[in-house]
């Protein structure tokens, strides 16, 4: 069974040889430069220029030796976008931080001493006062169906194929609820829909179909190729929710279920992945209802979000990708034996009946120690086989 035979089982809630293992097949399950480099040494490998996956992020694209090594199942096509397109060549210099203006008209710092991912420091519309349709028709906004973003991407999709490997592909930005606050700064989106509803509606819906626009150009030329396209936005928090239940279904929802029609139309034979940190359990009902296939994370720490209780109540209607290993605690300050009996304990509560893909919580940080990987994937092989 190769690592996309493996998978598809896994997504038909089937039992495969062993579980499935995702690094870097997404921004949401990668690796930071700085535990990536640590890696590499620790394996005795050559140290090597990244490529970058996520500039913003600071996350790296593993080669293909290390990714074979760790018997990686899935790649990952990754367009080109404002948080790995030409970035560092667009660097200035403002005092003590490097400046980037992305092509959403955002600016982020990052410090040129002890740096470890950009910070976003300037919002577009935050200080727009009375803001008006007008606000929204002369924005600058990218060009969404660009085709240099996904320019030799068809040539990486057929060679992961023919090596046997899960293809992903993710969008153009963040989560529309997410880019929301990106444009309008996080105060002010969380009021807009209450104060200005039209207008909050409306750009919400322009976000919205620039991610349509993006995934129409995309699929038509990717589509026949990728197993699974992927979208998501965090509305979790660690206990709770950054908005309720109620106001996701009026305000989100709609939109977001636009931009999953349109994959599924594009793309007809992929599964959807979502992406949401946090405590989602309120909405993941709403989730299976718009169609999503697969939920990323299980934000394992995350109050309602008990691997075991979400197996029992979700597990036959969503597949569930990640909660692995806790990327926040357990991962970077644990021994190399509590990592691999954590490692256990998820495994036996998320991985019977199939319907499950591993990968830690969230993307390895620098202070991840090399050590622990290799214990997290060690614990994976020794308790993941079925």
């Amino acid at each position: 069974m190769n690592s996309r035979e493996r998978i598809l089982k896994t997504l038909n809630h089937q039992e495969p040889d062993r579980v499935p293992f995702d690094l870097a097949g997404s921004t949401w399950t990668g690796i930071t430069n700085g535990a990536y480099q640590n890696l590499v040494s620790y394996m005795d490998l050559p140290q090597e220029k990244p490529d970058w996956a996520d500039v913003i992020q600071q996350i790296v694209i593993p080669s293909d030796i290390v990714l074979e090594r760790l018997s990686v199942d899935t790649r990952g096509l990754l367009p080109l976008t404002s948080h790995n397109w030409d970035v560092y060549e667009k660097l200035t210099e403002a005092g003590n931080n490097w400046e980037y203006h992305d092509e959403w008209n955002f600016i982020h710092h990052f410090p040129k001493n002890n740096g470890h991912w950009f910070s976003l420091v300037k919002n577009p519309m935050a200080d727009i006062t009375d803001p008006s349709v007008n606000d929204i028709l002369e924005f600058n906004w990218p060009l969404a169906s660009d085709k240099r973003r996904i320019a030799g991407l068809r040539e990486k999709a057929l060679q992961f194929r023919e090596q046997g490997k899960l293809v992903i592909i993710k969008g153009l930005c963040a989560g529309v609820f997410e880019m929301h606050q990106r444009v309008r700064g996080m105060t002010n989106a969380m009021v807009d829909s209450f104060t200005i509803p039209e207008f909050s509606d409306l750009l919400v819906g322009k976000i919205t179909d620039l991610k349509i626009e993006f995934w129409e150009m995309a699929l038509d030329a990717l589509g026949d190729l990728v197993d699974i396209v992927a979208e998501g936005d965090d509305y979790g928090t660690q206990e709770s929710q950054l908005i309720g239940p109620d106001q996701f279904r009026l305000n989100y929802k709609p939109h977001v279920s636009r931009v999953i029609d349109a994959m599924k139309r594009k793309a007809p034979n992929a599964k959807v992945m979502f992406h949401s940190c946090g405590n989602v359990r309120p909405v993941i009902p709403d989730f299976i209802e718009m169609g999503i296939d697969i939920l990323n994370p299980v934000h394992i720490t995350a109050t309602g979000m008990e691997p075991l209780q979400l197996k029992k109540d979700f597990g036959s209607d969503i597949v569930f990708w990640g909660g692995g290993i806790d990327t926040q605690k357990v991962l970077p300050t644990s021994t190399p034996e509590e990592v691999t009996e954590s490692v256990k304990r998820n495994l036996e509560a998320l991985a019977p009946g199939g319907g499950y893909v591993f990968a830690t919580v969230h993307n390895i940080q620098s202070e991840v120690p090399p050590q622990n990987i290799i214990a997290m994937l060690e614990g994976l092989r020794e308790y993941g086989k079925y």
